[in-house]
């Protein structure tokens, strides 16, 4: 079945299923990309942060080079990291993206975090990760002075040049949306945020609904992705909720599914990461049926404002800097 497409404002259409590549490892992220293209995925989710843009876009050509598809029908979404913020840096950190992943152009390039720190040239180390110097004896992240309408002008440059289709950000509240917009002459097509039904994020959907903004939410199974870095507790896993077991019972699913389909019937995008194949197959099958209303509205009523990827948090407990982006 072919995967939905969320409109975006200027008409073109972002793939509503994706795959994550965040902690994709190095080892398999070409096999994994290369099999969830065969399988039908179109929408591949990378960043330079990540660190195996190269074994990404090793798998996209295999897939291509295989006749799998077109590079016109892959959505490949790539980040601008933290520390390439300053104007003259986003082309430099871009072309970089666009050099490992083996591509002309994006589909869509993003802030990736409101967060700016000091410059860290690709010869010295890359990617740079959030610390300026890690064999300092107490290594800290340097945040620098840079305004994200300074980034954005940046932004719109690559877009003018035609090194990518779209343009957005990541991580990005309200207010710094609202900021963008007042000044933007290319606004942002596409906000990525977490969104999982412990962080439904309702009011922000609804802005970026009424801005034209299509929303990706990451994250979309709420803690897996942070149990092992001690970022979630067990409990918290919506894998193992009662509701989300009744709820796949009824519909002879998995909870994984779920959850995903709860994601994607909200109108947003999402963007699971495996890298089993029988994973793969079974987060791709969520378009032939529906949860009913009611299931949708006692998913939702999980909520409980519960962010796992909260920069006010892991910024000072892993990088000694205390760097708060959300209220």
């Amino acid at each position: 079945m072919m995967t939905p497409m969320i409109p975006l404002r200027d008409g073109r259409g972002l793939p509503a299923l994706g795959l994550g590549c965040w902690k994709l490892p190095n080892d398999r992220a070409t096999e994994v990309v290369r099999s969830a293209i065969a399988l039908g995925y179109r929408h591949i989710d990378s960043a330079c942060d990540y660190g195996n843009e190269r074994e990404v876009g090793a798998g996209i050509r295999q897939a291509l080079g295989e006749g799998l598809c077109r590079r016109e029908e892959l959505w490949i979404t790539s980040k601008l990291w933290n520390t390439y913020h300053a104007r003259e840096h986003v082309g430099l950190a871009a072309k970089r993206s666009l050099s490992d992943l083996g591509l002309d152009d994006f589909d869509l390039y993003l802030v990736h975090f409101p967060i700016a720190l000091k410059f860290v040239p690709l010869e010295q180390r890359y990617p740079p990760g959030w610390l300026y110097d890690p064999s300092q004896l107490n290594p800290r992240m340097e945040p620098v002075a840079i305004s994200l309408r300074e980034t954005w002008a940046g932004m719109e440059e690559l877009y003018r040049a035609g090194l990518t289709r779209s343009i957005g950000v990541s991580n990005v509240p309200i207010a710094l949306l609202r900021e963008l917009l007042a000044t933007a002459e290319i606004p942002p097509a596409v906000l990525q945020v977490e969104l999982h039904p412990l962080l439904t994020q309702d009011k922000l959907l609804r802005f970026c609904r009424e801005q034209q903004i299509a929303v990706t939410g990451f994250s979309p199974l709420g803690a897996p992705s942070y149990l092992p870095l001690g970022m979630a507790r067990p409990e918290e896993s919506l894998l193992i909720h009662p509701l989300i077991l009744e709820i796949a019972g009824r519909h002879g699913r998995t909870p994984a599914q779920v959850l995903l389909r709860w994601g994607v019937q909200r109108g947003t995008a999402v963007i699971p990461k495996t890298a089993r194949p029988e994973r793969l197959a079974e987060n791709l099958a969520i378009f032939d049926w529906s949860l009913h209303d009611a299931e949708m509205t006692a998913i939702s009523a999980l909520n409980q404002n519960r962010r796992f990827n909260d920069p006010g948090v892991f910024c000072e407990a892993a990088f000694g800097t205390f760097y708060p982006i959300y209220e």
